[in-house]
């Protein structure tokens, strides 16, 4: 009876410190996170373009994966931004078509937006690290494109 009681005590004393372990979700987030960086990317939290909300905000919030972009020197670049609506993507007012590279892009992106510093994708971290890969290639060709014009 005694052990239990002391058992008991010691779980009472243990149990706050569960609270500092991850938890599978935390786990999975920093696992892309961590591919993003392997892939060169950076990951910011970001509302979608144009105010949007997403189809279902309980999947998590929006994340940006962004590719930084050289300065564009006397070119200068428009803020663009085009919203996933099933395989079809729709420019937000004072975009043109969406480029070309978006086309392959995972259907778990929900919008994607260039500007001045980055062009990148916004979603909710529902995938995993090879997936994340593709994004990273993906951006690399459009920010491969954006340099030719």
């Amino acid at each position: 009876m005694e052990l239990l009681l002391i058992a008991g005590a010691i779980l009472m004393v243990l149990a706050p410190l569960s609270n500092f372990f991850p938890s599978p979700r935390q786990r999975r987030q920093a696992s892309l996170r961590q591919a993003a960086a392997q892939a060169g990317l950076f990951v910011e939290f970001r509302d979608l373009p144009g105010g949007r909300l997403p189809a279902n905000p309980a999947d998590g919030e929006v994340i940006y994966y962004g590719l930084r972009l050289p300065p564009s020197l006397a070119r200068g670049r428009r803020r663009q931004a085009w919203w996933r609506e099933g395989p079809a993507w729709t420019p937000l007012p004072a975009a043109g078509p969406a480029p070309s590279c978006l086309e392959g892009c995972p259907e778990e992106v929900l919008a994607a937006s260039v500007d001045e510093g980055s062009c990148g994708l916004y979603w909710q971290e529902q995938g995993d690290a090879a997936m994340v890969q593709s994004m990273g290639k993906l951006l690399v060709q459009w920010r491969d494109s954006l340099e030719q014009r």
